[in-house]
């Protein structure tokens, strides 16, 4: 058994976000960014930060009421930082998503949940094998409104004990949203045969499915 726990280890501590990009793409001095989406009528528009965006992106894009969902960096300082740099965790950024939703479909509670279900909220500046902050736990506010929903949704389940640790996602008021480069959208989705995708986010989005049984779109 300990060969076998050692071997994982090993291929969970050399697989990260950042070691499995095509670092040919990426640049500090030129960015190739996705166009961001315009807000489209009925459609409100969510914040979070779970750690590698790769795999928050697509478990939200599974969520019925989810129109779209765009990969990107926010909470830093940096003016429009490239993936080079926020991976360095200098920059203050959070690799992100943008979820725009219909509210008449899924609620920002059910957003809520799937956040919690799709990663470990109570690990400070870590997601597995991805350590710094820039894969911290963080929910981006826009309304005073929105932030009391969070705090009681967080409120509640340190109080049902739903994790065994407390849990240290951070409440941040939304600033600036700068939409990643291209390559970085719908990656789930584009690079299957990734080292990352298939050693951490596929299984962790196998878990996100079972928590989030009845709420996906595969199953309308």
């Amino acid at each position: 058994m300990r060969p076998i726990i050692f071997s994982l280890i090993l291929l969970l501590g050399f697989t990260s976000c950042a070691q499995s990009q095509n670092k040919k793409q990426t640049s500090t001095t030129k960015k190739a960014s996705a166009a961001a989406p315009a807000k489209k009528d009925g459609l409100a528009v969510a914040t979070f930060a779970g750690g590698c965006f790769w795999c928050t992106e697509e478990s939200a894009e599974k969520l019925k009421g989810v129109h779209e969902v765009v990969a990107g960096y926010t909470g830093g300082t940096v003016k429009n930082p490239t993936y080079e740099q926020v991976t360095t965790g200098m920059t203050g950024h959070a690799e992100a998503v943008q979820i725009h939703y219909d509210p008449a479909v899924i609620s920002y509670e059910t957003l809520l949940e799937a956040f919690f279900a799709a990663h470990d909220p109570t690990t400070l500046n870590r997601q597995g094998p991805d350590v710094g902050t820039q894969y911290r736990s963080a929910i981006f506010y826009k309304t005073p409104e929105e932030k009391a929903q969070i705090d009681a949704y967080i409120a509640k389940l340190n109080s049902a004990r739903a994790f065994q640790a407390p849990i240290v996602t951070q409440v941040e008021p939304l600033k600036e949203f700068y939409v990643a480069e291209d390559y970085h959208q719908d990656f789930y989705k584009t690079n299957p045969d990734n080292p990352y995708m298939r050693a951490v986010s596929k299984p962790k989005l196998e878990k996100f499915k079972q928590k989030m049984e009845g709420k996906l779109k595969d199953q309308e």
